[in-house]
């Protein structure tokens, strides 16, 4: 699956800044590793939610980690991109119930800059344009 250009975003502010960045291009934004399990679902929908706007052309992708109870719920509440780093035998399962709802599970996170760190801000216009 090709995705837009991924960035790990650590809160509302940081995501709302990614956008106003990307003016416009296309843009995943993905939680940091293992947020599902430790932040929750509820939160990351929340964020991206109050985070876009109508005309942001975004893709969303919730980092679960290893914790395939966080995952399952991630499908159940309608998240559509999740990465959950599991053994093959849960992988495969949650996989296939991913497709039966129209979402997609990821074995791995995709590249990103992670705008936790100062420097990938400089770059992350060029990141975007590379696109």
């Amino acid at each position: 699956m090709k995705l837009p250009p991924a960035v790990i975003v650590h809160g509302l502010g940081m995501a709302q800044a990614a956008l106003a960045t990307a003016a416009g291009r296309p843009l995943t934004l993905l939680s940091g590793e293992g947020a599902g399990a430790y932040a929750g679902v509820a939160w990351w929908q929340a964020l991206v939610a109050a985070a876009t706007v109508p005309e942001a052309c975004i893709c969303d992708v919730l980092d679960c980690g290893g914790a395939a109870g966080r995952a399952l719920e991630a499908l159940r509440a309608g998240q559509k991109l999740i990465v959950l780093r599991a053994g093959d035998v849960v992988w495969q399962d949650l996989a296939w119930r991913a497709a039966n709802l129209g979402a997609t599970l990821l074995a791995d996170a995709p590249p990103a800059l992670d705008l936790a760190d100062r420097q990938a801000w400089r770059g992350l216009d060029a990141w975007l344009a590379a696109g």
